[in-house]
């Protein structure tokens, strides 16, 4: 097979030009990409440019469905896939991948800049010149993030920070690879290459939401939350080991019956680091008595992603529930 690559442009801060209102897509990205590479000696590549360039910010679950619709379309007659994507939420597409590819046998591998293409001094040229690179290379075959010289797993990375170059990193599961002066990879992290099969499903934009607690919380931003009979799935983020506020507030009562309801409630830990310990202190035990799933160390953008799949799968509550406790496509570490 030919080792070209396909270059899916979405759009994002690496194909921005500048404007009287700051930075903004703009059509003709590939023409300007072709002549700063100049004659690079770099793996061939076809590009893909979105008619509808998003800014990842306003970006909504169809858009997951349409990246994973041509990523299918296209399969068979690439040997890897690079999408260029906006920073803001690339980890949650990356995520959202992942789980439309349950089984895969070649790279896909989302990457972007902080600084765009266009400007002098940018980033943008060494993360796609690596990334076309990983992507043209078997034995990497699955969704990835890669971003100044760090190569993640898609469904572990987060934006860690919003102006610096280093943007992304994987807080709670190693850099599958680095790129110093070579490019090396952590064999023994990879997912296994399995024929390739895609999972693409509509994903109700209202049947997951998300929520953060904070000190005098009312219960009633729960209840309201879970209000709406489209939402099938809540995301909570706790303290630290997953402790919430005391049961006085209310909140446990809220939770309790939306298990009653069906709905499932999935705990994350607002922490950058570590993993939800539900019960390790007494307020944390409050929730595993009104069923309220351990989220593990799921990034929030994995989880909800994972939520919008599960629930598309038509999965009832109980089926939901289960399926949190273990691994999909290597997102978390089963307890």
């Amino acid at each position: 097979m030919s080792r070209k690559v396909l270059v899916i442009y979405t759009g994002g801060t690496i194909g921005m030009v500048p404007s009287e209102d700051g930075y903004v897509p703009e059509p003709g990205f590939e023409a300007r990409l072709r002549a700063l590479l100049g004659e690079r000696e770099l793996p061939p590549f076809d590009l893909l440019e979105y008619d509808r360039l998003l800014d990842s910010a306003s970006l909504v679950p169809a858009d997951w469905e349409r990246i994973a619709q041509t990523l299918q379309a296209h399969w068979d007659q690439y040997a890897g896939f690079v999408v260029l994507h906006g920073t803001d939420t690339m980890a949650y597409t990356a995520s959202a991948l992942s789980f439309m590819l349950p089984q895969q046998d070649k790279p896909v591998i989302l990457t972007g800049s902080q600084i765009p293409l266009s400007q002098l001094r940018n980033d943008a040229v060494d993360n796609l010149v690596t990334t076309l690179l990983l992507a043209s290379q078997p034995g990497l075959v699955e969704v990835c993030i890669y971003f100044n010289r760090r190569l993640l797993r898609g469904n572990r990375a987060r934006k860690v920070k919003s102006s610096g170059l280093d943007a992304f990193d994987s807080p709670n599961f190693p850099r599958l690879g680095q790129a110093g002066i070579e490019i090396s990879l952590r064999q023994e992290l990879l997912l296994p290459p399995e024929p390739v099969r895609f999972d693409i499903r509509r994903y109700d934009p209202e049947a997951v939401v998300m929520l953060g607690v904070f000190p005098g919380m009312p219960a009633r931003l729960v209840r309201d939350a879970l209000a709406p009979a489209a939402v099938k799935a809540l995301v909570l983020m706790t303290y630290g080991v997953g402790n919430p506020p005391e049961a006085e507030s209310g909140l446990l009562d809220e939770l309790a019956r939306a298990g009653e309801r069906g709905q499932v409630v999935l705990n994350l830990t607002q922490c950058h680091q570590g993993a939800v310990s539900q019960g390790a202190y007494a307020t944390g035990a409050l929730l595993n008595r009104v069923g309220v799933v351990p989220g593990l160390d799921l990034t929030p953008e994995a989880a909800f992603a994972k939520l919008h799949h599960l629930v598309a799968q038509g999965l009832d509550a109980d089926q939901i529930r289960q399926a949190l406790a273990g691994s999909l496509r290597g997102e978390c570490t089963p307890a």
